[in-house]
């Protein structure tokens, strides 16, 4: 075998260890250590190459970034359990309850603002499905679109910064954790407003499926209800603004003061005040989400060292240039690479976390989209709003295999009177992936949704720069010298005005 189709066949031995289904963290590293064993017996490279892995670990160790996982994680998970949720959808329950799809509206909204508190998903659909789920199909709501609405306002905090997606993007990409957060707004705004408007649509064409709540069940009226919805709007947004704005996430803020990693640290503490507003705060809720991000940030390291020893190989054998060189001559420029790396990306995510996609395929596809100038942000946004519809392809969906559990659960406890179908889950899901898939169409084509909160760097033309020297001063010496040697050169080069003499 060659070295130039040993490429292609590792990438092959990729996918097929993905399908097995072992922890793919460790799939990886065998995987990369057999093949570099192989390309050691070839002569492909000495063994000397495979001895900078050590380094390589120690390099992910101590990376500044990744140290902002944990405790972005730590924060989400104590928000979680603090009854956040449940006084955000109450109260936002019985403001929008009379309007046609008000329920599905309030369940929108909070799933964003719960998306920029608390960054996790899992939590998220849980918490929400576990308070509304109930409310929704006491009052008649369509339990596929009930079930639907939960899932995709939970995995939108896949989208919504403080993501640690947009973290891990940031890292992989080599861009500012800040302009990604930035960059990522448009695109949350948008998911929010598209999922309003099908709601909305339903609301004219399917009242029925979407109906108010009656008039009795509101409990809340008047200032008293605008109350108890700014008790949980107010906190969340000082929370966001502290958490964001202080590494320059939000839009107009161009100045950071503080690192990714110092944010996180200060939305620990402010996620501590609020669970202490909410009278939640105890030893046993912070030993849980210590516990839940012991959990998630060594999956996270095991997986992006399992996905070092890969790439460290892959790149050995000259694997970057063979996917540079597949990807580089699609048709259509940039355009045509960015539609199918979102196909691929978008039926990868049938089997893959986004952190397994993130740490194993983005290193391969990010010197070549900068090759071809597309902007890393943008495409680093791209992705992400991508691979929010892992978490809801039928039948592999993570959110959908929550809620699962969650309509089971409440099943069993007797806050439901039927068992949820499968099927009323999955089919209630497509939807909500078209509308994702929308999205990414619009972010594909419309670069601005990503780029118009980011601040353009300054292009400087290096053929319209001009330096003005000042003119030397009559009595420095230099300049005498100066006007001398230039009226000798002016005398050597002066045309001659003297006429040829005539032939005799």
């Amino acid at each position: 075998m060659q070295m130039e189709n040993f490429a292609p066949f590792m990438f092959g031995g990729l996918v097929l260890v993905m399908l097995i289904g072992f922890p793919v963290a460790f799939s990886l590293a065998a995987l990369g250590l057999a093949s570099g064993f192989f390309a050691i017996s070839q002569g492909w490279f000495p063994a000397s190459y495979l001895s900078n892995l050590p380094l390589n670990m120690f390099g992910i160790l101590s990376n500044d970034l990744l140290l902002a996982i944990p405790f972005f994680t730590f924060m989400g998970a104590l928000l979680e359990k603090c009854g956040l949720a449940e006084d955000m959808l109450d109260s936002m329950g019985q403001l929008f309850g009379p309007v046609k799809g008000g329920l599905g509206y309030s369940v929108i909204i909070v799933g964003f603002i719960l998306g920029a508190i608390t960054g996790t998903v899992a939590g998220q659909v849980i918490a929400m499905a576990l308070i509304s789920l109930p409310v929704m199909i006491r009052y008649g709501y369509n339990m596929r679109y009930a079930t639907g609405v939960l899932a995709a306002s939970g995995t939108i905090t896949q989208l919504v910064p403080p993501s640690l997606v947009l973290i891990v993007m940031a890292d992989q990409l080599g861009r500012s954790v800040g302009d990604m957060y930035k960059g990522a707004w448009g695109p949350s705004i948008l998911q929010v407003l598209i999922f309003a408007g099908y709601t909305f649509a339903l609301g004219v064409i399917k009242p029925s499926y979407v109906p108010g709540v009656p008039k009795e069940a509101r409990t809340l009226v008047g200032w008293a209800l605008w109350a108890k919805c700014l008790r949980g709007i107010i906190p969340s947004a000082v929370l966001i603004f502290a958490v964001l704005g202080s590494m320059g996430g939000l839009p107009g803020i161009d100045t950071a003061i503080a690192t990714p990693t110092e944010a996180g640290a200060m939305g620990v503490v402010g996620a501590m005040v609020l669970a202490a507003m909410h009278k939640r705060l105890s030893r046993g809720l912070i030993w849980e989400a210590m516990q839940g991000t012991m959990r998630l940030t060594a999956m996270v390291v095991f997986i992006l060292i399992g996905a070092r020893v890969f790439s460290m190989v892959f790149q050995g054998v000259d694997g970057a240039k063979w996917v540079e060189h597949m990807l580089s001559g699609l048709p259509g420029g940039q355009t045509g690479f960015l539609i199918a790396v979102n196909v691929f990306i978008f039926f990868l995510a049938f089997f893959l976390d986004f952190f397994e996609i993130a740490f194993i395929i983005l290193p391969m596809l990010g010197p070549v989209a900068d090759k071809l100038g597309i902007d890393l942000v943008w495409f680093g946004v791209l992705l992400c709003v991508n691979m929010q519809t892992s978490f809801m392809h039928p039948p592999f969906g993570f959110a959908l295999f929550y809620l699962r559990g969650i309509a089971d659960t409440l099943f069993k406890e007797g806050r439901i009177k039927a068992p949820i179908k499968s099927a009323d889950i999955y089919m209630g899901s497509i939807p909500w992936v078209v509308m994702q898939l929308i999205l990414v169409a619009v972010v594909i084509f419309v670069p601005q949704t990503v780029t118009m909160f980011i601040p353009k760097e300054a292009v400087i033309d290096v053929n319209k720069v001009q330096i003005d020297a000042p003119p030397p001063e009559a009595d420095d010496p230099s300049a005498e010298d100066a006007d001398a040697e230039q009226k000798k050169m002016e005398e050597l080069f002066k045309p001659s005005t003297d006429k040829p003499a005539e032939s005799k």
